[in-house]
């Protein structure tokens, strides 16, 4: 029989590429728990859209959610628990975001990862300022990744599932770690990269708490009786179940909620001006 085979090319895989595989499958088979959730932004864009019209400076949406997701998680940290082993679990005072932050290389811009520390103990200019400076700088060897991290994550097979395994267990025994290199929870935002549609959006993630940009659409929303047109933000919010069970995750996701629709950090309780200095 003659087969006639469609034209092809093989390419290498990027060692990024490699090395984030790698790194997915240091965690564990986890029990997650999704939402997903539509939250109204038009306080907040409004506010960011007038900051900006007022100023020219545009303000960082992803640091405004960083800095709601570390407030939410602030009050009740057991959210960002890790596991030790299997009868304890590790309570961290700091909410230490990790994120996605675009830098620059050479004349293009890549993805890499940074971690907001200490995020609940920041303001949202902190946070703001924060983000922008990273996005300013170039990109550093290794993309800021420990040499030895990076090196293990590039081990051929089977080496490279034999570090994993090893680290897997290091992790459990201690996740201070892994918490150290990567934030004790994550906030993805691929939404923000697909422009206005629709949508929510699922991640792996190696935190017990993670949460997912999806896109930002205007959809008919009742505000006090009447429908209105709102902005209305997809968010997918996941929790590792070993650790957080329905009622506080409710409550979490209540509260983030809350702080989101309100434009937390953009305003002052009294006068509803922007906090932030222009």
């Amino acid at each position: 029989m003659t087969m006639n085979r469609l034209p092809y090319q093989i390419v290498e895989l990027p060692a990024g590429r490699r090395i984030w595989v790698n790194t997915l499958d240091l965690s564990w088979p986890a029990h997650t728990m999704y939402g997903l959730l539509e939250v109204d932004v038009t306080v907040a864009r409004k506010l960011i859209a007038e900051h900006e019209a007022r100023t020219g400076e545009t303000l960082s949406f992803a640091g405004f959610l960083t800095f709601c997701l570390a407030r939410a998680v602030d009050e009740d940290k057991t959210i960002q628990a890790y596991r030790k082993g299997d009868r304890q679990l590790i309570l961290f005072d700091d909410v230490n975001v990790g994120l996605m932050v675009e830098r620059k290389l050479g004349e293009k811009r890549a993805l890499m990862g940074h971690v907001v520390q200490a995020a609940n103990r920041k303001t949202y200019r902190e946070i703001h300022d924060e983000i922008r400076r990273v996005q300013s700088e170039p990109v550093p060897p290794g993309r800021g990744m420990a040499s030895w991290f990076r090196s293990a994550m590039l081990l051929p097979w089977p080496l490279s599932r034999l570090v994993i395994a090893l680290l897997r267990l290091n992790g459990r025994r201690d996740p201070t770690i892994a918490v150290s290199m990567g934030g004790t929870v994550a906030l993805t935002s691929v939404g923000m990269f697909g422009g206005s549609h629709s949508g929510w959006g699922l991640s792996p993630t190696l935190h017990p708490l993670g949460l997912v940009v999806g896109g930002i659409a205007w959809k008919p929303a009742v505000v006090e009786g009447r429908i209105e047109p709102r902005e209305i933000l997809n968010l997918t919010v996941s929790f590792d179940h070993d650790i957080v069970d329905g009622a506080p995750a409710t409550r979490f996701v209540r509260r983030l909620v809350e702080l989101i629709e309100s434009g937390a950090g953009l305003v002052e309780p009294d006068d509803r001006r922007v906090t932030i200095s222009d």
